[in-house]
Formats: C-alpha cells, sequence, structure tokens
C-alpha cells in the first residue's frame, strides 16, 4: 500500500515555470488523491516522467501540458499559473 500523497508545502518561485507548473500539477493530483503513477496513467505517460516534472527537472513539452490539464480536468493555461492566494 502507498502512503497518502501530500500537498506541496512552499510556494514556488514566482520566477520559475517548472516551479510553478510542479506545483500545481502536485495540487491537483493529491486534491484527486491520485498516486503519481495513477496520473500517469490517465495520461499516458511513464511514471517516472511525472516524478520528474513534479521534480522540476525536465522541460514539458505543450503536447504533455494539454494531457496532464486533461486528466486533472483544468485548462492547460492554469497549470502555468502562479498560485495567487492558494496556500499549501
Amino acid at each position: 500500500m502507498s502512503a497518502k500523497p501530500k500537498s506541496p508545502t512552499k510556494l514556488p518561485d514566482r520566477e520559475n515555470l517548472r516551479e510553478i507548473l510542479a506545483y500545481n500539477i502536485r495540487l491537483l493530483r493529491v486534491t484527486k488523491g491520485w498516486s503519481q503513477e495513477r496520473l500517469a496513467n490517465e495520461c499516458e505517460l511513464d511514471r517516472t516522467y511525472v516524478s520528474a516534472i513534479e521534480r522540476c527537472r525536465w522541460n514539458v513539452s505543450l503536447s504533455n501540458i494539454e494531457k496532464l490539464a486533461e486528466a486533472l480536468e483544468c485548462q492547460a493555461w492554469f497549470l502555468l499559473k502562479y498560485p495567487e492566494g492558494n496556500q499549501p
């Protein structure tokens, strides 16, 4: 049995789009109660790729941002928007 997903603990750097993307993906994924593996399956992406995105290790293509947004039921632009007022 895997551990319960945890929300991000700090807000991302306003100037770092990879951190903002990672924060928003993780926040939405945890809100749904999904593991990284579940999100990867929903997007038809590899679990290690989703993990690398959440750790800011990869530049993500627009196509994959669209896949992630569709699975997380949000607009793609939302994943790149600084989380104003959203506290972890």
